[in-house]
C-alpha cells in the first residue's frame, strides 16, 4: 500500500469496499487478517473518518458481519461499519437507466459518493451464476441497493436473470469512483464461486487503483492455474465486463496499457506469466 501514496489520505473521509457478500471462509469472503492489514495501514495514513460499508448478496448482512468478525474487528481499530440494508430511503442516490443496460437504473449508497477516497479490497475467483467471474467490477454490486426502503422492486433480481448482467456490472463502475484496489489472491476459486469451489494458491497480493487492469490480471491469474469456466479462452479484454467498463472509460482500454510491478524476487516469475496469458 505504500506504493500509492496513502499518506495523501491524510485527513480524508473513506469509504472501504471488503468482500462479505456470504459468511463462507476466505477465498469466498474477504479474510479477517487482509481487512486488519488494509485498515491499520489507513489509519497510519491519519484518514480522518473510516467507514466500512457492505451489502451482503447470500445472507443476511449483518449477520455475516457479525460471524466474519467485523464488528469485532471495528471495535478494536476503532472505523465504522454500515449495513447497507438497514440504510433509509434518503441515503441512496439514484443513477437513471439512459445508457445502462438496467430497466429501471439503480441506487448506489451516498456513502461511496461522499467520501474522499474509496478504497476496495476483493477476492480472486469464479462465478457460476452469470458474471463469470467475480474481482474488482463485481465487488461493486455489493454498494447497490436491492431493494430501497418499503420499495418492492428487486433490482437484484432484474441483475442475476438478465442476458445483460455482465454489462450491467461493469455499468456500476461508471458512477463512483476508487482509489485503492487490494485484491488477495493468496487462494482463489477455479470453479463455482462466488462461495464454493476449487480451490487454488496464486499466494498473490495485488494492488491498483485501475478496476479494468486489476481485473483483467485478476482473469488472467485465474487462467494461469487452470479456470475451468467459460473465461478460460479467447482475448481477455473481450470478456463482456472487462469490455463494458473498458469502453465507459473506467479503465485501461488494452493489456498493452497494463504494467505489473513485481515487489519482490518470488513475484518475478509470476508477473512475467500473467503478463503472457494478459497479451495472447
Amino acid at each position: 500500500m505504500d506504493h500509492f501514496k496513502i499518506d495523501e489520505f491524510s485527513g480524508d473521509k473513506v469509504a472501504l469496499k471488503s468482500n462479505f457478500n456470504s459468511a463462507d471462509p476466505f477465498p469466498a469472503s474477504t479474510h479477517i487478517d487482509t481487512l486488519h492489514a488494509i485498515i491499520k495501514k489507513l489509519n497510519e495514513s491519519n484518514v480522518s473518518d473510516l467507514t466500512l460499508a457492505e451489502r451482503s448478496g447470500m445472507g443476511n448482512t449483518r449477520n455475516v458481519l457479525e460471524k466474519m468478525g467485523v464488528f469485532e474487528l471495528s471495535d478494536k481499530l476503532d472505523f465504522e461499519v454500515v449495513v447497507l440494508d438497514e440504510e433509509d430511503k434518503d441515503k441512496w442516490v439514484k443513477v437513471e437507466k439512459e445508457g445502462t443496460h438496467w430497466v429501471k437504473g439503480f441506487y448506489i449508497s451516498k456513502i461511496f459518493l461522499e467520501s474522499d477516497k474509496v478504497v476496495q479490497t476483493c477476492c480472486l475467483k469464479t462465478h457460476r451464476f452469470g458474471g463469470h467471474f467475480t474481482l474488482s467490477l463485481k465487488n461493486s454490486v455489493g454498494i447497490v441497493a436491492k431493494r430501497l426502503p418499503n420499495g418492492l422492486y428487486n433490482y437484484m433480481a432484474e441483475l442475476h436473470v438478465s442476458p445483460y448482467q455482465r454489462l450491467m456490472i461493469a455499468e456500476i463502475n461508471k458512477h463512483y469512483n476508487v482509489d485503492l484496489i487490494v485484491m488477495d489472491a493468496i487462494h482463489a476459486f477455479i470453479t463455482k464461486g462466488p462461495e464454493q469451489g476449487e480451490v487454488v494458491e496464486p499466494n498473490l497480493i495485488l494492488a491498483s487503483a485501475d478496476r479494468v487492469a486489476m481485473d483483467a490480471v485478476g482473469v488472467a491469474i485465474l487462467r494461469n492455474y487452470g479456470v475451468k469456466t467459460g473465461i478460460s479462452k479467447g482475448p481477455i479484454f473481450e470478456l463482456d465486463q472487462i469490455q463494458r467498463a473498458a469502453e465507459l472509460g473506467i479503465g485501461v482500454k488494452s493489456a498493452q496499457e497494463i504494467e505489473l510491478v513485481p515487489l519482490n524476487d518470488e513475484s518475478d516469475g509470476d508477473a512475467e506469466s500473467i503478463m503472457k496469458i494478459l497479451e495472447e
